[in-house]
């Protein structure tokens, strides 16, 4: 039996009390218990899991969450093993998933939530906003999803859905706000608001959406009026600036043959915060990469062995979400005086906020930015060959 569709008239009224709610849950609802996704923290009732699903789902796509999800239970399968393990390991298992404040704010919270709650993470979504990294989205998916409260949670899946649903080319985030929150399923807020973001991941998509499959097909005001690729409005992209750094990849010997490469900690603050580095420079206009790398060279008080001078390397580029960089890395075999040359154990250089000299068979174990990963495996190529 074919369902009825509601009238442009109905449903050209304020967005603040859908008058189709009833109808959009029990389709979206229905749709969702017949066909979902199975999914690691699907039907998890742990709320630590549930927060570090969320928190590794922002801005990343589920196929790249998975592996990343149960590799970091196995190793910090509860609260009290992540509030105490080391910074850097941490870092190290987030490696690759990008956006690592997110593993930083989430080992804080964990912490917060060890001390000022007793181990135990608090119910409430205004209460979950007050943890490090958790903000108005994350706080409604922990909190309807594990303590089953009726409250949104609205990523873009959910904005996209949204806009589609009712038409909307240019909503606040107050509308959407409104909008979610009237049509949250009081009785199952956890599972509806995995529906509508599901679909929203798998059908409302932003190029071709599938909407002969669309279970809130008749209820889409978009489709209605032949709007839906309108919506949501596309906005201007915006340029992305570009930047070009050099990079010194120094290699020693230690005194049973193997090598140590000299990499330094990023600050606490800022863009890969706390990751690891290869010491580097950005090459400004009118300066070229050799004058560039000689004060690298200079600054951090190194000889190159030999008398020989840094071999290029392939650059490396990586895109950030507002920075495109292109890595130029040059490796230099590098002596240093009696006394210094490192043995099994790291020695540290006083220049330069602290580098260290890593040996490789323990290079794994140090949190690298792909980029610089990249850059790690081309020298050790390098050395090699």
């Amino acid at each position: 039996m074919k369902r009825k569709k509601l009238t442009k008239e109905s449903r050209a009224e304020s967005v603040t009390a859908p008058r189709n709610a009833e109808a959009v849950r029990r389709l979206l609802l229905d749709a969702y218990d017949a066909a979902n996704r199975t999914l690691p923290w699907r039907g998890e009732s742990d709320p630590y899991r549930i927060w570090v699903s969320e928190v590794m789902l922002q801005q990343t796509r589920v196929e790249t969450v998975v592996p990343y999800y149960e590799r970091w239970l196995e190793r910090f399968p509860d609260m009290d093993s992540l509030a105490a393990a080391d910074e850097d390991e941490v870092l190290r298992l987030w490696q690759g998933l990008g956006y690592y404040s997110r593993a930083r704010r989430l080992q804080e919270g964990a912490r917060v939530v060890r001390e000022r709650y007793s181990g135990t993470l608090p119910e409430k979504s205004e209460e979950l906003r007050e943890l490090p990294g958790i903000g108005e989205y994350t706080a409604g998916a922990i909190a309807s999803i594990a303590f089953g409260e009726a409250v949104p949670a609205v990523d873009g899946n959910v904005k996209r859905v949204l806009s589609r649903l009712f038409d909307l080319p240019d909503p606040t985030p107050a509308q959407f706000r409104t909008l979610a929150k009237a049509l949250v399923d009081p009785q199952r807020p956890g599972d509806f608001n995995q529906a509508l973001m599901e679909l929203g991941a798998l059908v409302c998509v932003p190029r071709s959406p599938r909407c002969e499959v669309c279970p809130l097909e008749a209820e889409c005001l978009a489709m209605e009026r032949g709007t839906v690729a309108e919506r949501p409005a596309k906005r201007p992209k915006k340029t992305v600036p570009e930047l070009e750094m050099v990079v010194l990849v120094a290699a020693v010997r230690d005194e049973e043959g193997g090598f140590h490469l000299l990499l330094r900690k990023r600050p606490a603050t800022g863009l890969l915060a706390c990751m690891w580095e290869f010491p580097g420079m950005e090459l400004a206009a009118n300066t070229g990469p050799q004058e560039v790398l000689s004060s690298l060279i200079k600054g951090l008080g190194l000889v190159s062995t030999q008398g020989l001078g840094p071999s290029e390397l392939g650059p490396v580029y990586h895109v950030f979400s507002h920075l495109k960089v292109r890595y130029q890395p040059f490796l230099l075999r590098v002596g240093l005086p009696s006394g210094q040359i490192p043995g099994k154990a790291p020695v540290r250089v006083p220049d330069l906020d602290g580098p260290q000299w890593i040996p490789v068979e323990t290079l794994e174990q140090v949190p690298l930015p792909v980029a610089q990963g990249k850059i790690a495996k081309a020298a050790m190529e390098g050395l090699e060959g």
